[in-house]
């Protein structure tokens, strides 16, 4: 009996998910007043950046001993429309933010005070240059490279300083994105951008049913 056999075969199935042990609810991380639309890690693991429909960016931490999570920063009323991709640079003193509002902004990371639990975030840069929402944003591998890409079929390339080490932090005054490419291969909105892990290639995603490299 064909129908008899594949119930068997789903019961083990479950069996063996159970056994493996399922993914649980380990928390729900409340604070913003609309839909959220992106997550994103810091490089150790030890913040996560909320951005959505709210125009605000909200920086999480996970109080290991408490097993609790508390929201230690809020940057917010600097982009006018929803904040749809945010990203930490791979030194984690940096995150980048696309907006509707057609502008990418970067924040920078302070240095936190010993036993202090908020977080001190500058805004010290906006792009400009899409006519349209900026949907993705993306750090190349080494931090030297930012790529946006938007409603308006483009993809931007901005130059930024070299990332080391999150102690190497630079001055506002010293953080100077140029953009020093912009792509226009495909024929409809670019929804995602994302840098290959170890190399400079970078992978567009659009509407248009491709995925360009």
């Amino acid at each position: 009996d064909g129908g008899s056999s594949d119930e068997q075969s789903g019961s083990r199935a479950m069996g063996d998910a159970e056994e493996a042990g399922a993914a649980q609810l380990a928390a729900a991380l409340e604070g913003h007043d609309d839909r959220v639309w992106h997550v994103s890690w810091s490089p150790c693991g030890a913040l996560l950046a909320s951005c959505g429909a709210d125009k605000v960016i909200r920086i999480w931490r996970r109080d290991a001993t408490a097993d609790a999570w508390a929201c230690v920063a809020t940057l917010e009323d600097v982009q006018s429309r929803t904040i749809r991709s945010c990203e930490f640079s791979p030194c984690g003193s940096y995150l980048a933010a696309a907006s509707f509002d057609s502008t990418t902004v970067i924040w920078q990371r302070g240095r936190r005070e010993e036993g202090a639990s908020a977080e001190e975030w500058e805004c010290v840069g906006t792009l400009e240059g899409h006519e349209n929402e900026v949907k993705s944003v993306s750090w190349s591998h080494d931090g030297s490279l930012l790529a946006t890409c938007s409603r308006d079929k483009s993809i931007w390339i901005w130059e930024a300083p070299p990332a080391t080490t999150p102690s190497a932090v630079l001055p506002p005054e010293e953080l100077e994105l140029e953009c020093v490419s912009v792509l226009s291969g495909h024929a409809q909105d670019v929804k995602f951008v994302k840098w290959h892990p170890h190399e400079l290639l970078l992978f567009s995603a659009s509407y248009d049913d491709s995925v360009r490299v």
